[in-house]
């Protein structure tokens, strides 16, 4: 937890401190992006969507697609990674499970709109500050 805590919020400063910078996309950077993202997903079970928004942002992604983007990939290796889990492990808490994925679910709408609405910069720094806040509590919870 503190290796993700820190990553995340390492990426959210970076994020703030190139607000006006503007980076070059690059494939290579986004392919190694995800498997870091994934495998990161797949030894702590979080971090993935800062990190993934973050990274596509700082590979020169604007930042609307890259919400959007981060949105289908952490669903699909949610996807693979709850298969696999079953696989090896039997079952899951089904309960738990299944108000959690409604209540995602029903956020996506109004965050899709308020993405829609909400300028390129002013959802850059957004991310970035609500990246900060992520990592930083993170951090502040495996030390208190």
């Amino acid at each position: 937890k503190t290796y993700i805590g820190a990553l995340v919020l390492a990426i959210g400063l970076v994020i703030i401190f190139t607000l006006r910078r503007r980076f070059k996309f690059s494939w290579k950077r986004v392919i190694g992006l995800g498997l870091f993202a994934s495998f990161n997903k797949g030894i702590s079970g979080g971090g993935y969507g800062p990190l993934v928004t973050g990274g596509q942002i700082l590979a020169g992604m604007d930042s609307k697609p890259a919400v959007g983007i981060t949105s289908l990939a952490e669903g699909l290796t949610c996807a693979v990674g709850l298969i696999l889990y079953i696989i090896i492990k039997g079952s899951i808490n089904w309960g738990l499970a299944i108000p959690i994925a409604m209540g995602a679910f029903i956020s996506t709408m109004p965050s899709a709109w308020i993405v829609s609405k909400i300028s390129t910069n002013w959802l850059k720094l957004f991310i970035g500050i609500a990246t900060i806040i992520l990592g930083s509590a993170t951090l502040i919870k495996v030390y208190f």
